[in-house]
C-alpha cells in the first residue's frame, strides 16, 4: 500500500471538540471523522484496526465453540413488548413506522432474537449452544461523548449460550471469562474482570472487564491487596462497628429552625452524620417510596434500582413529597409513615438512638430505634462505597478508579426462553426451558482504549496485533531516484516477506512524514534516506521505545521478524 494513494487525511492541530485522548489521536491521525454527535465514518486505517479487533475476538470465541451468525438490525416490536424492554429500554431505543405501518426498532443488544431462532432447539441433545455475531447496534444515547467511547452507533461482539441447567451456564459463563481475558490480552487493554449490576438485562451473575483510564465514566472499586473489584453500582465495603446508646423511651421532637441538610443538623444539635436518618423519597414505576440511608453515606441509584426491580425511577417532586409527607426535604423522616413502603439500607439495621426529620418543617425527632419506630418493609444494600473504606474480602483501604467497560458478560437466567416459551426435552422426556447467558464487546470502543492505554505525545502507538500497518517505509528524499529505488526495494521485500507494510512515497518534507509516522502509531519506521544508503544502512525505529538501529540494506527482513517474534 503507498501512501500517496491512501486517504489518510492528518491533522497538524488538535480538533477543538475533542476532549478525551483517544478521540483527538483518533480524529488528528485520519482515522474518524463525525459526521453527527455520536455517529462517525471510519477511514481507512481505522478499518483496517477494526478488522484485526473484529479477528482476534473471532478467532477466541471459535476457540471456546461459538458458532458465528449474523441476525437482522431492524426488529419488530411486539418481540420487545413480550419481554418488557420496549419500557426498560426506552430512554436509549430507536424506533419508527414502515411504510406499511409496521412498529419496528433498531437493535440495541438482540437477546430476543436469539431466543426466537432457538425455538429450532428440541432436546437436550442439541445443548450446550454458543451463537455469536458482529453487528452494528443502536443506542439514543442523551449526551454521547469522548470520540468512540460514547456513540450511538457501533460495532458489537454478542454471542449468546444455551445451556439445560445452570451447571451448563456457570461452565459456559466460565469459557466466555477466559477467552475474554486472552481477547483482551491480545489487545494489550488492561482489563480488570469486576463484580456489576445486570441493570435492565436481567439475570443474575454479571461480570464487566474495565479499563483503567481517566477517560472512564465508570468508577470501580479496587482492593490493591487482594484484588477484589467492583463497579461500585455493584461494590460494598466493611462498616465499622457502631454501638448505639440505649436511646429514649419513644422518640422525641425538638426544633431545627433552618436546618435542611445533613451537615446543619450535625453542627448544632449534636447529631453526628453517621446518627442520623437520611430520608430520601423515590417514585419507583409510579409509586412513592421512602428510602433510607445513613445520613454520612451516599444512595447508589442503580442498587436501588436493582433491589426493587423498578422499570423507572426518579427523585420525587417536592409538591409530590409535599403532598405526601406534610413536610419539604430537611425535615422528612419514616417513623410512624405506614402509608407509604419504606426500603432501608443495611446500615441501619438495629440502629438506636438516632435522629430523623419528624415530618413537620424545622422539626426533628432525637432517640429512634429503627427497629421499634419504622415499619421497614425491605432492606438492600443500596450505599454508594467511597475511597479508603476497608476491602470486604481483606479490610485494607479500596481505591476508587476511573475505568472504560469494554466487556460485559451477564447469567441471564430463564428470562427470555420463558418468555417466548422456547422448551426443550430433557432426558427424562420433560419439557425445560434451556438456560441462557450473554456476553458482549464493543468493538469501536476496544479500540478507543487501545489508544487510551498506548500513546504519547507524539500520537498514537498500536500494539502490533491491532496496527493497520506493521512497518512504514519513509522514503527521507523522494525525488532522489536511488532513495526512492532503494525504498520500493526495501517495501517489496517486506511486502513479500508477509509482513504488513506501507511506503510513504509523498513528495512531503521528512519531518512531515515522520510526524504522521508518529501520529498513526504504526509500530516500526524504517527510514531509507541518501546518507544511510551510502555506507549501505537504513534506520529502523521502534514507535513505542522510539530507539533507532542502523540495519544493513539486505537484512531488513530479518531484523524486523526477529523484533516480531514472541
Amino acid at each position: 500500500m503507498r501512501w500517496s494513494q491512501m486517504h489518510i487525511p492528518t491533522l497538524r492541530e488538535d480538533p477543538a471538540d475533542a476532549g478525551a485522548p483517544s478521540h483527538r489521536l483518533l480524529v488528528r491521525a485520519g482515522y474518524i471523522r463525525q459526521l453527527q454527535a455520536g455517529h462517525y465514518s471510519l477511514l481507512p486505517l481505522a478499518v483496517r484496526v477494526r478488522a484485526k479487533v473484529i479477528e482476534v475476538i473471532r478467532q477466541e470465541m471459535t476457540r471456546i465453540g461459538a458458532q458465528e451468525l449474523l441476525v437482522p438490525a431492524m426488529h419488530p416490536r411486539e418481540i420487545w413488548e413480550r419481554t418488557g424492554r420496549i419500557e426498560t429500554m426506552a430512554d436509549v431505543m430507536f424506533t419508527f413506522s414502515d411504510h406499511r405501518s409496521g412498529e419496528n426498532v433498531l437493535a440495541v443488544t438482540n437477546e430476543e432474537v436469539f431466543t426466537l431462532l432457538a425455538h429450532e432447539l428440541s432436546s437436550h441433545k442439541q445443548l450446550p449452544q454458543a451463537w455469536y455475531q458482529f453487528q452494528t447496534k443502536f443506542r439514543d444515547e442523551p449526551r454521547p461523548r469522548a470520540g468512540l467511547l460514547r456513540v450511538r452507533e457501533f460495532t458489537m461482539k454478542d454471542s449468546y449460550t444455551f445451556d439445560l441447567d445452570a451447571a451448563g451456564l456457570d461452565a459456559a459463563f466460565g469459557r466466555h471469562r477466559d477467552a475474554y481475558l486472552r481477547i483482551f490480552e491480545r489487545l494489550d487493554i488492561p482489563a480488570i474482570p469486576v463484580e456489576a449490576s445486570s441493570g435492565n438485562m436481567g439475570g443474575s451473575d454479571s461480570t464487566e472487564f474495565m479499563c483503567p483510564s481517566d477517560a472512564g465514566e465508570d468508577m470501580v472499586a479496587y482492593c490493591p491487596a487482594c484484588n477484589y473489584a467492583a463497579n461500585v453500582e455493584k461494590a460494598t465495603s466493611r462498616l465499622d462497628e457502631v454501638i448505639d446508646g440505649p436511646g429514649l423511651p419513644a422518640p422525641e421532637r425538638f426544633a431545627t429552625p433552618g436546618v435542611r441538610t445533613i451537615e446543619d443538623l450535625a453542627a448544632g444539635y449534636d447529631a453526628p452524620a453517621d446518627r442520623q436518618i437520611k430520608t430520601l423519597v423515590y417514585v419507583l414505576d409510579g409509586k412513592l417510596t421512602l428510602v433510607l440511608m445513613r445520613g454520612d453515606h451516599a444512595l447508589n441509584e442503580q442498587k436501588l434500582a436493582d433491589a426493587t426491580a423498578a422499570v423507572e425511577l426518579r427523585p420525587a417532586h417536592p409538591d409530590e413529597i409535599r403532598e405526601a409527607l406534610g413536610a419539604l426535604p430537611g425535615s422528612l423522616g419514616a417513623v410512624g409513615v405506614t402509608n407509604l413502603p419504606v426500603l432501608a439500607d443495611e446500615a441501619l439495621r438495629g440502629r438506636r438512638d438516632m435522629v430523623t426529620g419528624a415530618n413537620t418543617d424545622d422539626v426533628h425527632l432525637r432517640g429512634v430505634d429503627v427497629d421499634r419506630d419504622i415499619t421497614v418493609g425491605a432492606w438492600a444494600d443500596l450505599r454508594e462505597v467511597r475511597a479508603g473504606e476497608p476491602c470486604v474480602v481483606c479490610g485494607q483501604p479500596l481505591e476508587l478508579v476511573p475505568a472504560i467497560e469494554v466487556g460485559h458478560i451477564f447469567k441471564l437466567g430463564y428470562k427470555y426462553t420463558k418468555a417466548f416459551g422456547v422448551t426443550v426435552l430433557d432426558a427424562s422426556g420433560e419439557r425445560v426451558h434451556p438456560i441462557m447467558g450473554c456476553y458482549g464487546i464493543g468493538v469501536e470502543r476496544a479500540m478507543a482504549a487501545v489508544v487510551e492505554c498506548h500513546r504519547d505525545e507524539r500520537g498514537i502507538i498500536w500494539p502490533v496485533a491491532v496496527a493497520p500497518f506493521t512497518v512504514v517505509v519513509t522514503v527521507a528524499q523522494s525525488e532522489d531516484p536511488e532513495s526512492a529505488k532503494a525504498g520500493e526495494s526495501v517495501y517489496e521485500q517486506l511486502a513479500a516477506a508477509g509482513i504488513e507494510v506501507i511506503i510513504d512515497d509523498r513528495a512531503e518534507r521528512a519531518g512531515v512524514k515522520f510526524r504522521d509516522a508518529e501520529l498513526t502509531g504504526i509500530p516500526f519506521r524504517v527510514t531509507v534516506g541518501k546518507r544511510g544508503l551510502a555506507d549501505g544502512t537504513v534506520e529502523v525505529t521502534t514507535r513505542a521505545t522510539g530507539e533507532t538501529v542502523k540495519v544493513g540494506l539486505g537484512d531488513v527482513v530479518a531484523h524486523l521478524r526477529g523484533a516480531l517474534a514472541p
